[in-house]
């Protein structure tokens, strides 16, 4: 009887947490949350319809927001500009969005003001894009073509492909020297922004198509269509995975890497680990939508956006002492 109970405690404590839910959740008021970043009190949230809604995240208000101009489709008709990914730089905001006859197009806000620096006459086909320095601009393209692009002079600096596969995203390390590529391979390319020299590729842990990668500190996180999240140390080579019960579309580290974020069940739950550990933290409740992106302001606070209007704003609620 000692022992039955033992385990029925056991049991209970496992199974019986309950998941964290937001502290906050933030609601765009057009289209359906496509990027979001995060600048000192500021919010801004891209979405499907062409806009960025603004919140101040001390009084949880939106206060702006920025429209772009709307397309033409392959019928002549107009519809909004679907935006795929957002950047900032000092005071500069990177918008990639979509342009006429299904290329992309680039376009950076400053001082109130929207310049367009790449259009339809590019005949780019581009997934995401960030910037390197302020006068550089890097672009992942569906061919898996990785394009350093200088805005001033409007010519490329390098450009290489990463492999063979379909690009799927790219992550920039915390001082953008580097950027972790992922593709339907299952396997990371490092590159150097400097010149698009391949530094690195890491393999092992995924099998499959990845949709979507961290890289922060040492660390890069994948998540991919095999239902792994996998982590890699990029000095040591090493790395391991943590198994889902449905694809991982959407993962997330700390500034330092220390902490690792990923949708983890077939509900799009969160699940939060320690990199070096593999230790769990805690999982968070999502909305029912799929995980877009997962999001972290710091070492104690992120956001998860899924494909709907809501932002879910969380606290951390635990520690890890090291990164991987």
């Amino acid at each position: 009887m000692k022992y039955i109970f033992l385990f029925l405690v056991f049991f209970t404590s496992l199974y019986g947490q309950k998941l964290l839910k937001p502290e906050y959740i933030y609601k765009v008021s057009s289209g359906l949350v496509t990027d979001i970043i995060h600048v000192d009190t500021t919010l801004y949230a891209a979405t499907d319809k062409g806009s960025i809604e603004l919140f101040n995240t001390r009084n949880k208000k939106e206060f702006k927001t920025i429209q772009l101009d709307k397309i033409k489709d392959f019928m002549g008709d107009e519809i909004n500009s679907k935006i795929f990914s957002l950047d900032m730089l000092g005071d500069t905001l990177l918008i990639l969005s979509q342009d006429n006859g299904g290329y992309s197009r680039i376009s950076l806000f400053k001082n109130n003001k929207l310049v367009q620096v790449i259009s339809q006459d590019n005949k780019l086909n581009i997934i995401k894009a960030k910037f390197i320095d302020k006068d550089t601009i890097l672009l992942g393209l569906i061919s898996n073509d990785i394009i350093s692009y200088n805005i001033k002079t409007k010519k490329k600096n390098w450009v290489t492909q990463a492999s063979m596969s379909k690009f799927s995203s790219f992550a920039l390390n915390n001082n953008r020297t580097q950027v972790a590529i992922a593709d339907e391979s299952g396997d990371v390319h490092i590159l150097s922004t400097k010149d698009g020299a391949k530094v690195e590729t890491l393999t092992g842990q995924n099998v499959d198509n990845l949709f979507s990668i961290a890289y922060r500190g040492n660390t890069v996180l994948t998540g991919g269509q095999d239902r792994r999240a996998a982590v890699y140390n990029v000095k040591t080579k090493s790395g391991y995975y943590k198994a889902s019960s449905f694809f991982v579309y959407g993962v997330g580290l700390s500034p330092s890497g220390k902490i690792g974020a990923y949708s983890s069940d077939l509900k799009n739950d969160v699940t939060l680990f320690c990199t070096k550990t593999r230790t769990a933290i805690a999982t968070y409740q999502s909305s029912k939508a799929v995980v877009n992106g997962i999001y972290f302001m710091n070492e104690k606070d992120f956001f998860v956006y899924d494909n709907s209007k809501n932002i879910g704003y969380y606290e951390v609620k635990g520690v890890c002492n090291d990164g991987i």
